[in-house]
């Protein structure tokens, strides 16, 4: 009996230091993709005359918000563009991708079997192979230079991942509600409505935090079918990293204000982003 107590004992002791030996490379990484906000986080907090290779990794003397304050006054247009830019276009693109999943899943027609592998097929485009007829197309509908226009883009471009999301999602809903709605004279639409919907929360958290982390981060399509006055942040960013008036601080100051809504959006609701992944709605 002792002797198998202490084979389990040892045996548990084993699995213990293992997942203990696991947790080092993932500390390391985590610490590695840490340093650059640390390096932007004490760098936006220091003074003019402390910004320089040799202290870039020392504290801040003192706490100055007057970078931040004129960080913000630069880019305060510019976060307003991208946030009336991400919002409908998360919506919308997570709204198309619901049907377009429930329409494939539940729904067999002429040809349903090639139309996923098709639409999927718009997720492995490489945005610089269409950006000329892209900025063409936008031209000559008369959304070039606009937000508009580059909601569009972010919706269409969006349509693949959320179909795909909403996809493997619906596939893992009971067949016996499906046959339970028909049977109640639900039809399709019914069935989308009442059953599915419903039971949508996860998948909806997954796509919106998605394609709002997605489009905000986008600079390729912003710098290009954007103009001066419709520039997301990424955009102006860019331009007042470029600067040479605009001293390092502030630079980095607006570099953490960019990155911000992305890092709460994260910080709050990545448990529900995790719970979503875990609820399904990456299978199939």
């Amino acid at each position: 009996m002792s002797t198998t107590s202490s084979s389990l004992s040892s045996s548990q002791g084993r699995r213990f230091q293992r997942r203990y030996l696991l947790l080092i490379p993932l500390i390391l990484m985590t610490i590695f993709y840490l340093i650059p906000l640390y390096v932007m986080l004490v760098t936006g907090f220091k003074s003019f005359e402390e910004v320089s290779l040799q202290t870039m990794w020392n504290l801040p003397s003192g706490i100055h918000f007057d970078n931040y304050i004129e960080a913000f006054e630069k880019l305060k247009p510019h976060l307003w563009n991208s946030l009336i830019m991400v919002i409908p276009a998360a919506i919308i693109s997570s709204i198309i991708g619901s049907i377009n999943g429930f329409v494939l899943a539940r729904w067999r027609f002429p040809g349903s079997k090639l139309v996923l592998p098709l639409l999927l097929f718009g997720m492995f485009i490489p945005y610089q192979s269409v950006i000329i007829p892209l900025a063409v197309f936008m031209k000559n509908i008369g959304l070039a230079g606009s937000i508009p226009g580059l909601v569009l883009v972010h919706v269409i471009y969006g349509i693949p991942i959320t179909t795909l999301t909403f996809y493997g999602y619906y596939m893992t809903v009971p067949k016996e509600l499906v046959e339970a709605a028909k049977i109640d004279g639900a039809g399709l639409l019914g069935t989308y409505w009442n059953i599915f919907i419903p039971v949508s929360a996860p998948a909806f958290v997954v796509v919106l935090i998605w394609q709002f982390t997605s489009a905000w981060n986008d600079f390729l399509f912003a710098v290009i079918l954007t103009g001066n006055k419709s520039w997301p942040v990424t955009v102006a960013l860019q331009n007042m990293a470029g600067s040479q008036i605009i001293a390092g601080n502030v630079q980095m100051a607006g570099s953490l204000l960019a990155a911000l809504p992305t890092l709460l959006v994260y910080i709050f609701l990545g448990r529900y982003f995790l719970r979503g992944l875990m609820a399904g709605s990456l299978k199939g």
